[in-house]
């Protein structure tokens, strides 16, 4: 039987700072692997029957959903939320335009940010509880847990429907280590996915009737969408008034149709920096490490380094992370709490919350490699065929230099090309562009003065990506 999937890849990744970012979250990274938590996602599918993949991102994130899922040549329908509101009101936006389009077949949901080792036992779990599914239940599925873990919430089973598929008595918050060692020596408590199956019909009956705010919300929301190169955009006004809730609070701790399906599959919900460490390939001393690393006497610890030799002496238990912007240094027995170092950066209006120094757009990237009073150095990469929004900025001005490639720039009413080691100058306020037209990438480099930088003082005019605000 054909199955539609739902993709949640919401979410800022805080507690993987500092290599998530608000801007380029942890689903959208590689991780040590050759392809990122969305598209590993993605790609564990191939032996199910799908009919429908839905993927579901900020809209600040669109492109890196649609090139990702291209690299892969995996299609997806792409709903946009314009603010983030927690899963129960994402998987409602999905089910109402699922019904839009006259489906009701078993969805899976999924969290684009979990790791399963073990494809073959997923795939035979999701096959057999298609049956629950259809009989409209909302399945849930349950890991069984291989140790004591404070990082994950637990599903408590009753009694047992059929191998592998029980009632559900209760669900646990995330444990201390004294609760989780109990739960860990009982055999009917196990970690809670985040992964669902259910018909959408059922999936709103189950909404309206335990949480009417985010149904009408999401109803209103879907009730006149936008399809545009390939995203689906929904009413922002209307969605701004659901409530951010989890699927869990607002239907499965409350409905009596849910179900827990026990599954052995290998699952690991890649949210922090511990979880990294458990799921990585570790040396005899039980170090991860990635990128220019050096240990002596060093143990239990995990390390990345984005653009530098990072050496460890006579250490042990410990998170180290280098990028080009940030270093953390963590005990690894605390990485639940990196989260509140974001917090804390974006409460004291720190840049580095949200973006790392090297920052991918649709057109390609730029890499802020130098600043100071009043004036910013960026090396920019335009990929072959791209082109920057037909724009202007208030506060500063603009000069660019071509180190590689050829650029083909607009400045007011004047078009030209710039090759290498050639410049221009663009004024404060004059309407520019900037396109490479050849099959190559362009790299320049862009010198920015004025008396604000912020990236948020720009006005587009034209922008082949859609990002000209109504």
């Amino acid at each position: 039987m054909k199955i539609n999937v739902v993709i949640l890849a919401g979410g800022s990744g805080a507690r993987l700072w500092p290599l998530s970012r608000n801007s380029h979250p942890k689903q959208f990274l590689k991780f040590n692997k050759k392809i990122t938590m969305l598209q590993s996602t993605v790609m564990r599918l191939s032996n199910l029957s799908i009919s429908n993949i839905t993927t579901i991102c900020n809209e600040d994130h669109r492109f890196f959903v649609a090139e990702q899922l291209n690299e892969i040549g995996k299609l997806s329908d792409i709903i946009l939320e314009p603010v983030s509101r927690s899963t129960a009101p994402a998987i409602a936006l999905a089910s109402f335009i699922s019904l839009k389009r006259d489906d009701d077949s078993s969805t899976l949901v999924l969290s684009a940010d979990n790791d399963i080792k073990d494809i073959e036992s997923f795939t035979v779990a999701i096959k057999d509880s298609i049956q629950f599914s259809e009989s409209n239940n909302i399945v849930t599925y349950g890991i069984t847990p291989n140790k004591p873990h404070t990082g994950y919430g637990y599903i408590k089973a009753s009694d047992e429907i059929k191998k592998n598929i029980f009632h559900i008595e209760s669900f646990e918050e995330k444990p201390d280590i004294k609760k989780a060692e109990y739960f860990f020596k009982q055999k009917n408590f196990f970690w809670n996915s985040g992964m669902f199956m259910f018909k959408p019909s059922i999936y709103l009956e189950e909404l309206e009737k335990y949480n009417i705010e985010i149904y009408k919300a999401c109803e209103n929301a879907t009730s006149s969408i936008k399809h545009e190169n390939g995203f689906i955009s929904i009413d922002k006004d209307c969605f701004l008034m659901s409530p951010s809730d989890s699927i869990d609070y607002s239907i499965m701790e409350k409905t009596s149709r849910s179900v827990v399906y026990r599954i052995d599959c290998g699952w690991s919900d890649l949210g922090s920096w511990s979880s990294i460490w458990d799921t990585s390939n570790k040396d005899e001393s039980n170090n991860v490490s990635s990128g220019d690393v050096l240990f002596n006497n060093v143990s239990n610890s995990i390390v990345f380094s984005e653009d530098k030799l990072v050496a460890l002496n006579d250490i042990k238990d410990l998170i180290v992370v280098n990028t080009k912007d940030a270093v953390l240094i963590s005990s690894s027995k605390k990485s639940e709490d990196i989260k509140k170092i974001a917090d804390k950066l974006k409460t004291n209006s720190r840049t580095e919350w949200e973006y790392p120094r090297e920052v991918e757009r649709p057109w390609g990237k730029y890499d802020s490699v130098d600043n100071g009073k009043n004036f910013q150095v960026k090396r920019i990469t335009v990929k072959p065929g791209a082109k920057l929004s037909v724009q202007k900025h208030f506060h500063r001005s603009e000069h660019w230099v071509v180190v590689n490639g050829k650029a083909h720039v607009t400045i007011e009413d004047k078009t030209f090309a710039l090759h290498k080691n050639e410049s221009c100058f663009i004024p404060c306020e004059a309407i520019h562009a900037l396109e490479n037209k050849e099959d190559y990438n362009l790299e320049l480099i862009e010198v920015q003065l004025g008396n604000y930088l912020g990236e948020d003082d720009i006005e587009r005019f034209e922008d082949i990506y859609g990002r000209v605000k109504d």
